[in-house]
């Protein structure tokens, strides 16, 4: 069983990794080819942050693990609220009333109504799939669109130059300025990923049989917490640094782009079976956390250290609770 653990850990470190040198690389290149630093960031930093979530999805249905594929996002979504919303608040107050914030809360409300229509309609297929990716691209062009005119608006012709592309890109640190350390960075990005997730799918499923639980279960809270760190360690480290206000549009970001992104991706590949405890349990837990960021956006709450507690002492609840209806007799 040891080997099991360390085959997840690891696959999981691995996959965290590739994903942070991939965005590194591909930032410093994107800069070089004069992309703007507004599609840089809606594209290659947002696809490249769940990049882990995208390859560990893609492999395990690929395996007929879906359970694992399917588990990982809806499982990262509750994550992405309970536990990257509560734990900054432990350290700094949140301010969720940062610009946009309620209508993109409402894009994912409905996103994850659409998606929760289609689970019930199992398999997630390739039409699904294709729904999904057209949602994807109405959400880029509509946060193009609004980022834009907000900096047209609040900043001026300098922000307008940034939207062009005249400006360094510097919301990701460490990005390599010699073309040669970032191409190398891609390429071992995009050998990273593929491995960290197979030794991640094969840690899961073997602790899944060995624990006498399903792999949905694996899924909805090992490889899900896992694949949710980079989220979480941004919104900790902001926290630390006075910057809390981040963590809501990281979290609606994130969990959106895990619906329409990495679900229609990989239904468009493999149709995706949902499992029945999935079903019954956390898809409402999933749309109950989306129902809440709606409401901390539209009465811009701050949240504090008691909130802080609350959300994360219901994360542990939730992971319990899965634990426990997840039993295969």
């Amino acid at each position: 069983m040891l080997i099991d653990y360390v085959s997840l850990v690891g696959g999981l470190v691995v996959l965290i990794v590739a994903g942070d040198v991939l965005v590194r690389g591909s930032v410093s290149v994107a800069e070089r080819l004069g992309i703007p630093t507004l599609v840089i960031g809606l594209t290659i930093v947002a696809f490249g942050t769940s990049a882990p979530e995208l390859v560990i999805s893609l492999s395990a249905a690929l395996d007929g693990l879906s359970g694992i594929a399917i588990g990982n996002v809806v499982g990262s979504n509750v994550a992405n609220v309970l536990a990257v919303l509560g734990l900054p608040a432990l350290f700094a107050a949140t301010s969720c009333d940062e610009n946009g914030a309620v209508r993109n809360s409402v894009f994912m409300v409905a996103v994850s109504a659409i998606f929760i229509g289609m689970c019930f309609y199992s398999p997630i297929s390739r039409i699904d799939g294709g729904i999904l990716l057209l949602l994807l691209a109405l959400f880029l062009w509509e946060s193009v669109r609004a980022t834009r005119k907000h900096r047209a608006q609040n900043v001026g012709a300098a922000a307008v130059a940034d939207a062009d592309g005249d400006l360094p890109f510097d919301e990701v640190e460490g990005v390599p300025d010699n073309i040669g350390l970032a191409v190398l960075f891609i390429l071992l990005g995009l050998i990273g990923l593929p491995l960290g997730a197979h030794f991640t799918i094969e840690g899961a499923s073997s602790l899944a049989r060995s624990w006498g639980v399903s792999d949905a279960v694996i899924g909805l809270t090992v490889v899900a917490l896992g694949t949710s760190l980079p989220e979480l360690m941004t919104s900790l480290m902001a926290a630390v640094r006075g910057h809390a206000a981040v963590a809501l549009g990281n979290v609606i970001g994130s969990n959106v782009f895990n619906l329409v992104a990495i679900i229609g991706i990989t239904s468009i590949v493999v149709p995706l079976q949902v499992p029945e405890e999935v079903l019954r349990f956390d898809l409402w837990v999933m749309f109950a956390c989306a129902l809440l960021v709606l409401a901390f956006a539209a009465f811009r709450i701050t949240i504090r250290w008691p909130a802080g507690l609350l959300l994360s002492a219901l994360y542990v609840l939730y992971i319990f609770i899965v634990f426990q209806t997840g039993k295969i007799a």
